[in-house]
């Protein structure tokens, strides 16, 4: 099962507010590490929507970038070879 980009970045907003361009740039990212299999290596599980939504959902607060990015920085911290996947630009 491949991660929709399209369900994920209206569930984004959906949840967590922002603009339509930080979404799309937030599920890009996700679809990305999900096709580099490296969450799944080092997690044990498939990156899905939902389990976007969950891990961003522990995130302090902020807009699904804000989120995002602290996620990304955890997974760095936690196992190495994350910071590619942070966001730090998107289109309004």
């Amino acid at each position: 099962m491949s991660l929709d980009p399209d369900d994920l970045e209206s569930r984004l907003r959906r949840e967590f507010g922002g603009s339509r361009g930080e979404s799309h740039v937030v599920a890009r990212q996700a679809v990305d590490l999900a096709d580099a299999g490296q969450y799944e290596a080092d997690v044990g599980t498939e990156l899905t929507a939902a389990v976007v939504c969950e891990e961003l959902a522990d995130a302090p607060d902020g807009t699904p970038s804000d989120r995002w990015n602290w996620w990304i920085g955890s997974l760095e911290l936690a196992f190495g070879g994350y910071e590619q996947f942070g966001v730090r630009r998107y289109r309004e």
